[in-house]
């Protein structure tokens, strides 16, 4: 019996749909999964099917064949577990295939049928509003983030036979309400310039950059409050929007560990260390990821010690500086980051006294 559902996959800061398709017909008991699979979306088969026995359901003996769709995209990481469950599910008779009509579900399986976070709920939650899916099935961790677009229903689901129970209408679950908003909210306490004594004209350069949205260059000996001043220029700038909070947010969510409880209501500040590699710097790897410059995305990007960053490092900030984005080109794709920033630079006067070196 053949049964689809839609899930997604990350892709730059932004999602991808992914139709996952399972046919489980008379064969030899094995599973396969096609469709350009990752290493992590392969070993879920083995998640799925211990999930879906700890939670009580028996899946016969079968041959099972999972495709993704489209093939030509690479899937990585744990997103399509959820999906990938459910239509197995479906394929055996355990749901109506009507029950995962105009959803969409995203979610990594611990064996015993809980659910875990997913990178990139704020993206999925775009992705799905562009779909015109009815509702979303997000890990509870992810809600409150993914919930903050409200343009679509958020379900937080904690557990497999949760999300069974739901979709069959045997115990539905209450859409997740989106997060208060207020750009008046109490601020994270952050470095002031009443804390600095002294250096007036650096102040002023600090409030004229703030102002203007101009880049600045601090040049002093060590211990004269370069660092100090830096981290005060996000207390000068205005709080963000709600749109500017959830293009920060949607980009943070790709790049943290673990997924914001909510939209982020701060400017963001990085100040990455002089041995950051040019692909920490503006995004890229393996599997390409936002870099230094977009987690500053309208907010300060400080690089301390100036001189001591690589040479290539430093000239691959040219694009963001110019653009306000960040180009990635692969063999397979061309992927943008935002990155629109101030930027914020430091550095000791040379040894031989002079405050700049010399041409």
């Amino acid at each position: 019996m053949l049964a689809s559902t839609t899930a997604a996959t990350p892709w730059g800061v932004e999602a991808r749909p992914v139709q996952v398709e399972v046919d489980a017909h008379h064969g030899l008991p094995q599973v396969h999964i096609v469709g350009l699979a990752d290493a992590a979306v392969r070993e879920s088969r083995e998640r799925v099917r211990t999930a879906i026995r700890n939670c009580g359901f028996h899946l016969e003996p079968r041959a099972v064949v999972i495709n993704l769709a489209p093939a030509d995209l690479r899937k990585e990481g744990n997103h399509l577990d959820l999906a990938i469950a459910l239509a197995l599910l479906a394929s055996q008779g355990h749901l109506p295939q009507t029950a995962l009509l105009e959803r969409l579900f995203c979610g990594e399986l611990g064996l015993d049928g809980s659910i875990r976070p997913v990178r990139g709920g704020l993206a999925i939650a775009d992705l799905g509003a562009r779909l015109g899916v009815r509702e979303i099935l997000l890990p509870a961790a992810n809600a409150g983030e993914a919930s903050a677009l409200a343009a679509v229903r958020i379900i937080a689901v904690g557990t497999l036979t949760e999300a069974v129970r739901h979709v069959l209408g045997a115990a539905p679950i209450g859409a997740a309400s989106p997060p208060p908003f207020a750009a008046g909210a109490p601020r994270v306490a952050a470095p002031d310039l009443a804390q600095v004594r002294g250096q007036e004209m650096a102040k002023r350069a600090l409030e004229v950059a703030a102002a203007g949205g101009h880049n600045l260059l601090f040049l002093g000996p060590p211990g004269s409050g370069k660092t100090l001043l830096a981290r005060c220029l996000p207390g000068l700038l205005p709080p963000l929007t709600q749109q500017e909070a959830i293009a920060v947010t949607k980009i943070h969510s790709l790049a943290a560990e673990e997924p914001p409880a909510g939209l982020l209501r701060e400017r963001p500040f990085r100040s990455p260390h002089t041995g950051t590699s040019t692909a920490g710097m503006i995004g890229g790897g393996p599997r390409p990821r936002p870099g230094e410059a977009s987690l500053a995305h309208l907010g300060v990007l400080f690089l301390d010690e100036l001189p001591e960053f690589r040479r290539d490092t430093l000239e691959a900030l040219r694009q963001p500086l110019e653009e306000g984005l960040v180009s990635v080109v692969r063999a397979r794709a061309r992927l943008v980051f935002p990155a629109r920033f101030a930027l914020l630079a430091a550095m000791n006067p040379w040894g031989c006294g002079d405050q700049l070196p010399r041409s």
